[in-house]
């Protein structure tokens, strides 16, 4: 059988024109990475910023399967240079598998490497601890906790709402653990909280304001389960809008405000806008008909997704095109036992919704599909999707993005090998470098 290693090699071989760094990231995120325990954090008392668990376990196996990193926690995320392959600055989300063949680890000389086979093919650089994880609210619940930031500091993730009412088999999205997640941690008696106060979130943002001296959290995102009735007496526009409405009161400016929620009417969008938020990310998860009413069964019975798209499209007339962006869980097409089993149909359904969106002036982008154990598919497709298909994802991405004259989404920070720090798929890495500047500019200039 060929290692891992010759796969890696013979795809960035033939995908030449996709960056290398995007390769190896796409296989992270797809499989996971293991750590030595020399190369694990001390939780929030060390110089190491954690792995925060900030909606999804994003983990290859459950908090009691993981041992030692379970108890010490890996870092949030790592930054990959140099080795072999000459890797440019590569930032790349934790997603922990003990029995991956990447093991972040000591080289014997007292500096951290990425192995991959048992052979050193990168330079691995830890987040330091941030100056505001270091602070506490009044109530002594952490920042990390109530406003933990990813994508190396770049952005806020708000996770108001840590459970979903699409509850159980018949609603819950068939690769989502945001349930088990919340549970998880419950039962291990981490803190966890279910709903965040409003009030909580603008202490926690006030000391980010406060120590992040260089400013370099830029965006919050506003997430968390759908909701389908109420929460606390509110509708998901609501309850969600009432954050960026507090947010932009006390901070007007700071941040670009962003809300992941689900594809609502035009009046419930129109309030997020009127609440303040700048960039609207409807998900519209996996494009294939069949596969969205078998994989999102919540979302069809509630909206569907014919009703799903047009309300997408509805969006754009509300934030503009360039400022709706939905994601899709880059890699479901191709999970068994109803998934596509060819690597060039998935491709084809995936370039279809891509062209539905971006000829229309609305980018999607996407997240790379993490098969939790917990959650239908993870348990029957344990290694995901091939990574053949990721490599050829990202090649088709960036072509129908220039055949529709589009450029990479305002709210992701810089684009680019090297640049980017958009660290749960490698889209950003793959695009052409262009200014931060005219990223924070095109979000500002909004309505």
């Amino acid at each position: 059988m060929p290692s891992r290693t010759d796969l890696v090699e013979d795809l960035m071989s033939r995908f030449p024109h996709v960056p290398r760094e995007a390769v190896i990231k796409e296989d992270l995120l797809r499989g996971g990475m293991a750590f030595d325990d020399s190369a694990l954090t001390d939780n929030e008392n060390g110089d190491v910023k954690p792995k925060s668990y900030f909606i999804f376990s994003f983990d290859h196996r459950t908090l009691p399967e993981l041992g030692t990193a379970a108890l010490r926690r890996p870092p949030e995320e790592i930054v990959l240079t140099g080795g072999p392959y000459g890797l440019r600055r590569t930032v790349v989300s934790v997603r922990t598998n003990p029995s991956s063949p990447y093991r972040v680890k000591n080289d014997g000389d007292g500096r951290l490497r990425l192995f991959l086979d048992d052979r050193p093919i990168a330079e691995v650089g830890l987040p330091p601890m941030p100056d505001y994880y270091r602070h506490t609210l009044a109530n002594g619940k952490s920042v990390m906790e109530v406003a933990p930031t990813i994508q190396w500091g770049y952005l806020i993730y708000l996770t108001a709402f840590r459970v979903c009412q699409y509850f159980g088999a018949k609603e819950e999205c068939q690769y989502c653990d945001i349930n088990h997640n919340w549970r998880q941690h419950k039962q291990a008696g981490r803190p966890y909280t279910g709903v965040k106060p409003v009030d909580e979130v603008l202490e926690a943002l006030e000391i980010i304001n406060k120590h992040d001296t260089e400013k370099a959290s830029q965006a919050y995102t506003l997430t968390g389960g759908s909701i389908t009735s109420h929460v606390g007496g509110l509708a998901e526009a609501d309850f969600y809008g009432r954050y960026a409405q507090a947010i932009e009161e006390r901070f007007p400016g700071r941040w670009i405000g962003k809300v992941v929620a689900q594809a609502l009417p035009r009046a419930d969008v129109q309030r997020f806008r009127d609440y303040g938020i700048r960039i609207y990310h409807p998900n519209y998860e996996v494009w294939d008909k069949r596969l969205f009413e078998l994989y999102c069964p919540g979302k069809e019975r509630y909206v569907g997704r014919e009703e799903w798209h047009r309300r997408i499209l509805d969006s754009a007339e509300v934030f503009g095109p360039r400022n709706v962006i939905p994601n899709f869980v880059a890699g479901v097409e191709m999970a068994a036992p109803h998934g596509f089993t060819s690597v060039s149909e998935a491709i084809e359904s995936t370039a279809e919704g891509l062209r539905y969106f971006m000829s229309r002036g609305i980018t999607p982008r996407f997240t790379t599909w993490c098969p939790e154990p917990t959650t239908p598919l993870g348990r029957t497709n344990p290694q995901g999707a091939p990574l053949e298909y990721h490599v050829r994802l990202l090649e088709v991405y960036r072509a129908i993005m220039e055949e529709n004259g589009l450029s990479s989404p305002p709210g992701y920070g810089p684009a680019g090998p090297g640049r980017a720090v958009f660290s749960v798929s490698s889209f950003m890495d793959s695009l052409p470098a262009e200014p931060e500047l005219n990223q924070v500019t095109a979000s500002l200039a909004v309505g």
